[in-house]
This record gives C-alpha cells, structure tokens and sequence, in this order.
C-alpha cells in the first residue's frame, strides 16, 4: 500500500488489485475471521458504548480508513455508492452471525471462551499496530477454533436453535455504525486525505483494540467506554487541517535532462556545465522560475 502501509490492507492488497474489492475484504474481513463472532460471544455489544466500540473499530477501523483515503481514487459519489452496496453485505452476515451467537453459547463455557475473545482482538491489535508482529502471531480464526474446542461442553451438545432479537439489533446497529462512519470518510475523502496522518490513526486504532480486549474479559469496566475514549483522541491527534493545502515536493523525472548530464562525462558542455544543468532541470517550477510549478 503506497501511501498507508497498513500491515492489514497490505496482505489482503497481495489478493486482490481492485480497490472496490479491496474495501470489500477489509470491512467484511471480521465477520469471516470469526473476530466480530467472537467479540458478540464475548459480550462486547451490552452496551451502547460497546456498539459504538465494536462499529467503530472493528468495521470502520483503522484498515477500512486506510483503504478509502489511500486507495480508492474515484469521486467521493462513487466511493459512497461502493460503501453501501459493501455496507448491505456487511449489515446482513452481522444479523446472520448475531442470529446463531445465542444457540453457539449454549454448548460453550462462555468464561473459558470470552478469554480467547479477548486473544483475537489483541491478535487483531497486534496485526494492525506492525506487519512484523503478524508473522508470529497465530490468525484471529486459528484463535476461533481453538477457543471454541477449549470451551467446549459436550454434556449440553444438544442443538436446539435459539434467537435473541435484541442482540440482532445490537449486532446490525454496530455494523450500521461501522458503515455510517465509512460513508462519512469517502464522502468527506478529498479533504481528509490531507488532514488525516493515516499510520498515526492506525497506531492509536490498535491501542483502542488492546483496551476493546481488556473489557472483554472485566479487566476494564464495560461501563466505561475508554476504548471509545482513546478512539476520540487518536481521531483528534492524527486530524491535522494545517496539512489542507500544502503542496508535496514531486520528483518528475522527465525535467531532468539525464543525457546531457551523463554523454562523455559532460565533455560536451564545458566540464560542470553538465551538472549545472542537471541541477537547474531538477528546479524548474521552483522559487524563481517563471516556469509554472504544474509543468
């Protein structure tokens, strides 16, 4: 990824070359990875705050972010039109999943499980803060699985399904909350990507997720939404407006007239005279040129 590196986006970014799919991958990512399963199961959506939480950061994280402000090129309408129909797949598999959590549960030891909840967000923490660390750590569906076998209860197998309403609203709400904060990026998209540091709101997403972890397994209040807190202030540290109009130092190649700096050493303009011109070629569009600095 030029202008993110984010580790995420970049592995799934070797898959797939569209940047409409690529968006696709990414926000719908959590619900194939088992991570937003996992995060319903381990009680994550009980409350407004962990709604907010959970749309936030895992559908409209720090990935998706990056993918729409360094990736996709098209007009903020069209960016829009893409975050929806992306939007109405992601709503729909998080109704699906938030359908089957109840009946899961049932033959789960939910203590045993909320802790392996708790290792698939910091393995999502700790893949989105260093591509590095991504290499050692197991995947969030590898973490799934083995959550799922260490606290299993075969004396209560027996399947009888089971739906909670309220927890599928709680579930579409967040993936709604998710999609609604990607439709504001893309439309606001041609003024933030300039205002916003990217790889700085993606460090203090990871953070966020760490302390998204921590609740998970009581260790932070689930009263006290503090992940939504260090999300605000990681939003408010990496938004800076004063980057809005600057223009960036661009290398442009065909300025540089390489063949007279290079045939015979320079010889045939007067032994520096080459080097001056390489140099002079190199300013065109500087201060002092009458030459205008979009040529």
């Amino acid at each position: 990824m030029s202008s993110s590196r984010h580790p995420i986006a970049l592995s799934v970014e070797r898959r797939v070359s569209n940047s409409a799919r690529l968006l696709a991958v990414v926000m719908c990512l959590p619900l194939v990875d088992g991570v937003f399963v996992a995060v319903v199961l381990g009680g994550a959506l009980t409350s407004v705050a962990g709604i907010l939480e959970v749309g936030l950061l895992v559908f409209a994280g720090s990935a998706t972010i990056a993918v729409i402000l360094a990736e996709m090129d098209a007009r903020p309408r069209e960016q829009v039109r893409i975050v929806l129909g992306v939007g109405a797949l992601v709503v729909a598999g998080a109704a699906i999943q938030a359908a089957l959590a109840p009946t899961i549960a049932s033959v789960l030891a939910m203590d045993v499980f909320e802790r392996f909840a708790a290792l698939v967000v910091l393995a999502v923490a700790a893949s989105t803060a260093s591509s590095r660390l991504d290499e050692y750590l197991p995947g969030p569906g590898l973490i799934v699985v083995l959550g799922l076998v260490a606290s299993l209860r075969p004396a209560s197998a027996a399947l009888t399904l089971q739906t909670d309403l309220a927890l599928i609203a709680r579930a579409v709400a967040a993936a709604s909350v998710g999609i609604a904060a990607a439709l504001v990026v893309a439309f606001a998209s041609p003024w933030l990507r300039n205002a916003v540091e990217i790889d700085r709101f993606r460090f203090g997403s990871a953070v966020a997720l760490g302390v998204l972890a921590l609740s998970i397994v009581g260790l932070v209040p689930a009263s006290a939404p503090v992940a939504l807190a260090v999300l605000v202030v990681t939003a408010v540290l990496a938004f800076d407006p004063g980057r809005v109009g600057q223009r960036e130092t661009e290398y442009r190649p065909d300025d540089i007239d390489v063949t007279a700096a290079l045939s015979d050493g320079g010889a045939d303009q007067g032994g520096d005279t080459a080097t001056e011109a390489l140099t002079d070629s190199v300013e065109v569009g500087g201060e002092g040129s009458d030459r205008p600095p979009w040529f």
